[in-house]
């Protein structure tokens, strides 16, 4: 048997203590997730993390540094994750744009808004996420490397 993870990206956008989350349908619940996807081929991870932000988002970040790498097997399913998490800023929002199957909308929460709702999280890797970038420990872009 093959052992394959699913490289996803996913963004903390950070702006005045508030987080922009997706809320989205998982199994049939409304759940909170950073705007987060699968990396698709023949695009970098910065381009999916941009891609992934403004089609469950509406919003267009600017990626400022790497929180962190994570490795996650999903309890529902035991598929292997690999996240890439990037922190960005807001730049500049479209409401009128249509929003991926199955997101309900943006949210921008609060850490404590977000920590008191732990069952309405799409993983664990929601609420570390969010820690890591608080913690202050960013990594500069430069360390996503592709071949020229």
């Amino acid at each position: 048997m093959r052992f394959t993870p699913h490289v996803t990206v996913a963004t903390i956008v950070e702006d005045n203590g508030r987080f922009l989350m997706v809320e989205e349908l998982a199994d049939g619940q409304a759940v909170f997730n950073q705007p987060a996807g699968h990396l698709e081929a023949d695009e970098s991870l910065i381009q999916a993390a941009l891609r992934e932000t403004l089609e469950e988002t509406g919003w267009d970040v600017e990626p400022t540094s790497v929180t962190g790498i994570y490795l996650y097997t999903a309890p529902s399913n035991g598929i292997t994750y690999q996240r890439i998490c990037f922190a960005a800023k807001p730049v500049r929002h479209h409401p009128d744009l249509a929003l991926d199957h199955g997101i309900i909308g943006p949210q921008w929460l609060t850490r404590e808004e977000l920590a008191g709702q732990p069952e309405r999280w799409r993983s664990e890797l929601v609420m570390q996420c969010i820690d890591d970038y608080l913690t202050g420990e960013h990594f500069p872009l430069s360390v996503i490397r592709s071949p020229r």
